[in-house]
C-alpha cells in the first residue's frame, strides 16, 4: 500500500514536467526519438530514487538534474547530430546520384507539441521560434555538452546562474564563464536572423499553398518562382546539400523527375516552422510516406528546405504512413 501511494504521489507531482523535459532533452540531443527514450529513463530513475528525495531543491530542478545527466551520458556515447550543411561545402553537381549515410546520427525535427510552440497561439510561436528553429537546434550541436546545457538553461529557459550552478554542482563563476564561451561559439554557427514571415501572415499561407500545388502538379517553373535565389536544400540521411534555386530545381528534376499526381503534400508544423509530409506514389498507385519537409519562409520566398527522408517521423506529426 505504501509503494502504491508513493507511486501515485510521484506521478501526480512529476507528470506536469514531462513535456518541458522532453523539449529540454530534444534541444540537448537534436533527436526526438532519443529525447523520448531519455525522458522515460529520467522518470524511471526519478521513481527509483523518489523515496530518498529530501526536497533540498524543487522537484522540477531535481528532475532537470536527472534528465541533464542522462543527456550528457548519451552525448558522450553518441556524439552530436549534424545537418548536411554542418559537415562540408555544398555540392554543385545536382545530377550526380546521391548516396545516403545512415551511419551518421542526423539531426531530427520535432513536432510543435514537443518544443512548446502552440499552433493555436501565434504569440507563443513567435516567442518560441528562435529557440526551436531547426537551424538553432543544429547550431547547439556544435557546442561542447556542458556549454550546451548552460546556454539552454540560461538563455532559453531563463534560469538564474545560481540555479544552473546548483544543478551542475559547480560555481556561479564557472557557469557565467561557460555561458560566455557558448554564446561566442554559437555566434559562429547560428543562422542569420533573416526576416521570417509570421505564421499567421496571409502571404505565407498563400505561398505554402502554391508550394504544395507546384510539387503535386510537378510544376518546376512554379517552384523556381517560389524559391529565393540563394535557397538552401538539404536532405538527411544524404550528406550532399545544395544552394541556389536553379541548382535545387535541377536536383528535383534529376533525382525525382515527378509527374503530375505522383506527389501529395499534407501540411503540418515542425520546430515552429511550416512543414509538409510528402507522399510519393509507388508502383501500386499508393501514396506512401516519403519525406518530411521543414521550411524557412521569408518575404522573398522559400529560403531553406530541410527534407528528412525518414518515414518513421510521420506518426510523430500525426501523419499517416500511406494515403
Amino acid at each position: 500500500m505504501a509503494n502504491s501511494t508513493l507511486e501515485r504521489d510521484f506521478q501526480e507531482l512529476a507528470d506536469p514536467y514531462r513535456r518541458e523535459l522532453l523539449a529540454h532533452c530534444y534541444r540537448m540531443l537534436g533527436s526526438i526519438h532519443d529525447a523520448e527514450d531519455l525522458v522515460q529513463e529520467t522518470y524511471l530513475r526519478a521513481w527509483r530514487s523518489y523515496g530518498d528525495f529530501e526536497g533540498r531543491s524543487s522537484l522540477r530542478t531535481w528532475l532537470y538534474r536527472i534528465a541533464t545527466n542522462v543527456c550528457l551520458t548519451a552525448i558522450d556515447q553518441r556524439g552530436r547530430r549534424p545537418m548536411p550543411s554542418g559537415l562540408g561545402a555544398p555540392s554543385d553537381e545536382p545530377e550526380r546520384p546521391v548516396v545516403a549515410s545512415p551511419e551518421v546520427p542526423w539531426l531530427e525535427p520535432a513536432p510543435d507539441t514537443v518544443t512548446g510552440a502552440d499552433a493555436a497561439d501565434p504569440a507563443t510561436i513567435v516567442a518560441a521560434r528562435e529557440s526551436t528553429r531547426l537551424a538553432f537546434i543544429a547550431a547547439l550541436q556544435h557546442l561542447p555538452a556542458k556549454q550546451r546545457v548552460v546556454l539552454i538553461l540560461r538563455d532559453v529557459l531563463k534560469w538564474r546562474a545560481a540555479e544552473v550552478a546548483e544543478l551542475l554542482d559547480t560555481s556561479t563563476a564557472a557557469v557565467n564563464s561557460a555561458l560566455q564561451r557558448a554564446r561566442a561559439q554559437l555566434e559562429e554557427h547560428a543562422p542569420e536572423r533573416d526576416a521570417l514571415v509570421e505564421p499567421t501572415d496571409p502571404a505565407q499561407r498563400d505561398l505554402l499553398e502554391r508550394y504544395a500545388k507546384a510539387f503535386e502538379d510537378a510544376d518546376i517553373t512554379g517552384l523556381l518562382e517560389l524559391f529565393k535565389k540563394d535557397v538552401v536544400w538539404e536532405m538527411p540521411p544524404y550528406p550532399e546539400w545544395f544552394v541556389g534555386a536553379d541548382t535545387v530545381v535541377r536536383l528535383i528534376l534529376a533525382q525525382c523527375g515527378p509527374a503530375p499526381g505522383d506527389i501529395r503534400m499534407l501540411p503540418t508544423t515542425a520546430n515552429a516552422q511550416p512543414a509538409f509530409g510528402l507522399y510519393s506514389r509507388d508502383e501500386e498507385g499508393v501514396h506512401r510516406a516519403y519525406q518530411l519537409q521543414v521550411l524557412d519562409v521569408t518575404e522573398d520566398g522559400v529560403a531553406h528546405v530541410s527534407a528528412f527522408f525518414d518515414p518513421s517521423l510521420f506518426p510523430l506529426f500525426g501523419l499517416a504512413e500511406r494515403l
